[in-house]
C-alpha cells in the first residue's frame, strides 16, 4: 500500500494474497494513525492521551457492534470489517494503544526488559495479528513471531538513535532514548555524549551489543520461516532479511548512525529477494 512515512519493511505487498491485502491494510492504517497521535505534530500530551483513549473506547464500541464516531469511520469501518471477517482479537489492537500512550509519558527505559515489554505492545501484536489472518496461531509460531517483530523494532531504534534524541516533543527538554539505562551506564555512554552525536569507541561498543542482541531475536524468530510455505513465508523472509540488512549496514558504518542514518536503498532489493528466497 502506498503510504506517507518511510518504511524499512513492505506492507500489504504483492506477496499478499489478494484476499488479505485489505485487512492488513486496515491494521495498518489504524496502527499509522495511532503512532501518528503519539509522536507526531506539536500538541501537548494530554490531548495525545485523551485521543488515544478514545481510539480504546472505540475499539470497545466495536465489540458492542456500535459504529464508530464518523471522523474516524475511515479508520474503524475497515478495521470492524477485517475483525469480522478474519475473528481477529482485539487485544492486540488494545496493546498496540497502551504502547502509543507510553511513548507520550516515557523518553527513557531502564533496562532491557523494560524495552522489551515496550516492544512486545508496540511491535509484536501486528505480528500476530497476521498470523491470525493467515490461520497460523500455533503457541511456538506466535512466539517466533513475537522474536522477528521485537526485533524489527529494535533495528528500528538502533538506527534512529540520533534523529530520536533529536526529536523534542510536547515540552521534551531532551530527545527519546530507547537505548537501555543500564547499558548506558555499563559502556560508560552518557546524554551528553548522545547530544555531541559522536560515534566514539564507547558509543560504538554499545551498538554493538545491541546490534547482537538483536541479530540473536532474529534467529531465534527464523524457524518460523520453515513453518511456514507460500507467499506468507516468503513476505516475512523478505521483512527478515530488510531488518538484518539495515544491521548489516549500521555495523559495516562502524555503528555510526548519528553521521548518516542507515536505510535500505534500490540496490538492496535485488540482495533481499536473493537472501529471502534461499531461506
Amino acid at each position: 500500500m502506498p503510504v506517507d512515512h518511510y518504511e524499512n519493511f513492505p506492507v500489504a505487498s504483492l506477496l499478499v494474497p489478494r484476499r488479505l491485502r485489505q485487512p492488513i491494510e486496515a491494521i495498518y492504517r489504524f496502527a499509522r494513525y495511532a503512532d501518528d497521535v503519539a509522536d507526531e505534530g506539536d500538541a501537548p500530551a494530554a490531548p495525545r492521551l485523551a485521543e488515544l483513549a478514545r481510539l480504546d473506547a472505540t475499539l470497545t464500541q466495536l465489540e458492542r457492534g456500535e459504529a464508530a464516531p464518523a471522523d474516524l469511520a475511515p479508520i474503524f469501518v475497515p478495521l470492524a470489517e477485517a475483525i469480522a471477517t478474519h475473528g481477529l482479537p482485539i487485544q492486540p489492537l488494545r496493546d498496540l494503544l497502551s504502547a502509543f500512550a507510553q511513548d507520550v509519558v516515557t523518553p527513557r527505559y531502564a533496562d532491557y526488559a523494560s524495552l522489551l515489554d515496550y516492544c512486545r505492545r508496540s511491535a509484536n501484536p501486528v505480528g500476530r495479528l497476521v498470523l491470525h489472518l493467515f490461520g497460523r496461531t500455533e503457541p511456538a509460531h506466535l512466539a517466533q513471531s513475537d522474536a522477528i517483530c521485537t526485533a524489527l523494532q529494535l533495528t528500528n531504534f538502533w538506527q534512529d538513535v540520533g534523529i530520536d534524541w533529536q526529536k523534542n516533543r510536547y515540552g521534551e527538554t531532551t530527545g527519546r532514548i530507547y537505548l537501555p539505562q543500564e547499558d548506558m551506564a555499563r559502556f560508560a555512554v552518557t546524554e551528553a555524549d548522545l547530544a555531541r552525536g559522536v560515534a566514539d569507541e564507547r558509543f560504538c561498543a554499545l551498538l554493538a551489543f545491541q546490534v547482537e542482541r538483536t541479530r540473536a531475536l532474529f534467529d531465534a524468530g527464523r524457524p518460523l520461516l520453515g513453518a511456514l510455505s507460500g507467499r506468507l513465508k516468503w513476505e516475512i523472509a523478505l521483512t527478515v532479511a530488510g531488518g538484518e540488512r539495515i544491521l548489516d549496514k549500521i555495523q559495516a558504518r562502524s555503528y555510526d548512525v548519528f553521521a548518516r542514518r542507515p536505510t535500505l536503498g534500490a540496490g538492496d532489493w535485488l540482495r533481499l529477494i536473493t537472501t529471502a528466497l534461499l531461506r
